[in-house]
């Protein structure tokens, strides 16, 4: 549904955005992820058609958006991080201007307009000015906007940025609400956000792609292998450790703690490397008692760092 091809945008001798290239599959919800200033924001408006790439391609649904750019956009909403709301304006006149130049055909506007009052929860507000309501309104009115026509393909930019939790989880049920009737492309950089919502996540850092998957991918891939959780009863840690050590494709065994006897291990494997039924049949070898045995793969936010600060050394080195 999206191609971005090979896309950068230069400032001067500034890579904003550096040889960026992905795709994004019908009804996917795409999460970008970076520290400040990795070029979320810049690559969203080149794929919007609001900013012109200096190299490279964007294609929704197969139109380019520099070579067919009405017939690209027509296939997009886009809120940006700053919604572009007339405060002037009551919600509903708003929503039925942006129908209007949205190109939705008179007959349908009013319909419309209802319909993303009620997909977005804006009700209550939808005969106040829009200067008169509060900030977690005016995101649902953004989100709105980017709904009215009824596009395929959704681009939010930052869309929780400065909204108090209960808003954000209403703007976020919002989106998820969405996901598989249309392709989403959501960029941020609370990791939270995108580890909730997202289906694959594109991390930037200075411009660059630095990976490309699904979370538990990129968790599997970060740490080098898997980790488990493991629990024994019968035995001391320092025992269920040597134990543990043992065994084929076991890389590394941590003591956690444990009451009296009772032992709690963080074991870490090669990557690959599948010892699950192996502890167990120690276990039951040794005579103790398997207590809990869990899959633990490194966070979001670890891998987040650990890719972010290898670029920022790699860069400064």
């Amino acid at each position: 549904m999206i191609e971005v091809g090979n896309v950068t945008k230069l400032y001067g001798t500034l890579r904003a955005v550096n040889g960026v290239d992905f795709k994004v599959k019908r009804g996917e919800v795409l999460g970008l992820l970076g520290p400040n200033a990795a070029g979320k924001t810049t690559l969203m408006r080149i794929m919007t058609g609001y900013l012109p790439a200096t190299e490279g391609t964007v294609k929704i649904g197969g139109k380019d958006v520099f070579d067919q750019p009405l017939e690209a956009k027509k296939n997009i909403g886009y809120l940006p991080e700053n919604p572009p709301l007339y405060p002037e304006m009551s919600v509903k006149m708003y929503l039925g201007f942006t129908a209007e130049i949205r190109g939705v055909p008179r007959g349908e506007r009013r319909q419309r307009v209802a319909e993303v009052i009620e997909m977005t929860g804006l009700g209550d507000v939808r005969d106040r000015l829009i200067d008169n309501i509060s900030k977690g309104y005016r995101q649902r009115v953004g989100l709105a906007q980017a709904l009215v026509h009824d596009p395929d393909v959704l681009i939010l930019d930052e869309p929780t940025v400065g909204l108090d939790p209960r808003q954000i989880i209403d703007i976020r049920n919002l989106i998820k609400s969405q996901a598989g009737k249309r392709t989403i492309v959501l960029s941020s950089h609370i990791l939270p956000e995108v580890s909730a919502t997202c289906d694959r996540i594109v991390i930037l850092n200075r411009g660059n792609v630095v990976a490309v998957d699904t979370q538990d991918e990129l968790t599997r891939r970060a740490s080098g292998g898997e980790h488990l959780r493991v629990e024994i009863g019968g035995c001391t840690a320092s025992d269920a450790a040597e134990e543990i050590e043992g065994i084929e494709g076991v890389v590394k065994v941590e003591t956690a703690g444990g009451a009296g006897d009772a032992a709690k291990l963080d074991v870490m494997t090669a990557q690959g490397a599948d010892v699950r039924e192996a502890v167990f049949k120690k276990v039951v070898e040794k005579e103790w008692i398997l207590l809990e045995m869990s899959r633990a793969g490194m966070s979001l936010e670890d891998v987040f760092l650990q890719l972010t600060t290898t670029e920022e050394v790699a860069h400064n080195g």
